[in-house]
């Protein structure tokens, strides 16, 4: 009946009970019973012939979990971690301690006195609301901004040299003291609560593209701003336009229509950019590889929207599969050839190397002769990355030069370069098959 509840009904007629008093569920499948109690009959649905819905008592059992995947799971069950969480306070040092305390409470007289200038023009007409709130970004949120710049860099300076055992302790610790700021914050909202099962979602990249201030009061605005903001928001701007360049140069070189393969490819902004006329409509084949089909969809309406207004058709594939399908038994190649342009952005800072340096061979593999691939990895520099790790519960694997270049040790290549976007924090591996 619900996630939390069962409707049944008798076989046979109802036995006399008293509907205050509970009664214990005794639930038998494939030879196996468990038992689950108390519960109390509440009237069922009328029609069908329910006599009644079954409702838990003490233990709150998840039904759906029961009947659909044969597992015993209580909504209860996650304060069995309790002692575990309340343990992770010892790990804490006391000069962490000290710092998310002095924080927290900054945080606090901030966001109370914003909320408070908030409240005072609340009433006013949504023009008139919206050019008091720009004063006050422009004038007290730039105090603001300045402030949180410098505690982002007394952060580093503390968490320096920590291991990533204690970087993970430290920012669980940190989440949960400043939760109530977080939540403000659009972006830090969506990155801890990962609706998708994973941070760098095609939502938080658009509202990396966007740039822009987001949220219901002027201190989750102000967050946002800076989050979005961060030297690593414009490298991620920056690989956007990266592609339909590297593109323009390929295509002088190659007078058929050109095959590109993106590899964990998202929202597929680039996209837009790179079919600005009719004339490049006949330039590409692409195929689309992710495994977030609700990325996948949203690359598709906006391709879509872009023939309507071209009034042409673009060449696409849609392929929702993670990399690990590229290694099943009907391989990637036999289904969908191979290409002239491979490229993957936003993956290999979540690969660990055993898995980076397989993933790189089986792309290479799949170039046509005289093809190219660029991939991107963030620098270990990143000077963002407490920010990210801290805040935001977004965990990158960082390389050097060195570390990236050794994914693809062992295999005969050639041509095989490195190159930084204008951060300085962003490298790209390319490659040229010969």
């Amino acid at each position: 009946a619900s996630k939390f509840s069962r409707i049944f009904s008798y076989l046979e007629n109802p036995p006399p009970h008293d509907p205050h008093d509970p009664v214990n569920l005794l639930i038998r499948n494939n030879g196996h019973s468990v038992e689950l109690g108390p519960c109390r009959i509440l009237p069922g649905p009328k029609g069908n012939g329910h006599s009644g819905r079954l409702v838990f008592l003490r233990e709150i059992y998840d039904v759906r979990s029961l009947l659909q995947d044969n597992k015993v799971a209580k909504l209860q069950s996650t304060f069995k971690d309790l002692p575990l969480i309340f343990a992770h306070k010892e790990k804490i040092k006391p000069i962490f301690k000290s710092y998310v305390a002095d924080l927290k409470y900054d945080l606090q007289i901030y966001k109370n006195l914003f909320d408070d200038l908030d409240s005072q023009y609340q009433d006013e007409s949504d023009e008139i609301k919206t050019i008091v709130q720009n004063a006050i970004i422009d004038s007290e949120g730039k105090n603001f901004l300045e402030y949180y710049y410098d505690k982002i860099l007394e952060l580093g300076e503390i968490v320096n040299g920590y291991s990533q055992e204690e970087h993970q302790a430290h920012a669980f610790y940190f989440r949960k003291q400043l939760w109530e700021f977080i939540i403000t914050c659009p972006l830090l909202t969506r990155t801890n609560l990962k609706p998708r099962g994973f941070a760098g979602d095609s939502e938080m990249m658009r509202m990396v593209y966007r740039n822009s201030y987001e949220g219901e009061t002027t201190f989750g605005k102000l967050l946002h701003k800076y989050t979005v903001g961060i030297v690593t928001g414009d490298s991620v701007r920056y690989r956007r336009y990266l592609i339909p360049k590297m593109l323009g140069n390929v295509q002088k070189t190659i007078s058929q229509k050109i095959k590109v393969l993106s590899v964990a490819c998202g929202p597929a902004s680039e996209i837009g950019d790179i079919l600005s006329s009719t004339d490049d409509f006949d330039k590409y084949q692409f195929c689309l590889l992710d495994q977030d089909q609700i990325a996948l969809d949203e690359a598709g309406e906006m391709i879509s929207e872009i023939e309507k207004k071209m009034n042409a058709t673009f060449q696409v594939e849609y392929v929702n599969k993670s990399v690990r399908w590229m290694f099943g038994k009907k391989t990637f190649e036999n289904e969908l050839g191979k290409f002239h342009f491979i490229y993957s952005m936003g993956l290999f800072d979540y690969l660990l190397p055993r898995v980076a340096k397989a993933v790189l061979k089986k792309l290479y593999e799949l170039l046509l002769p005289g093809g190219e691939m660029v991939i991107g990895n963030f620098h270990v520099s990143n000077p963002d990355r407490y920010s990210m790790e801290y805040w935001a519960d977004w965990f990158l694997i960082l390389r050097t030069e060195k570390e990236f270049v050794n994914l693809f040790e062992g295999n005969p290549i050639k041509d095989l370069s490195t190159f930084f976007d204008d951060s300085g924090i962003q490298m790209f591996l390319h490659i040229k098959k010969p």
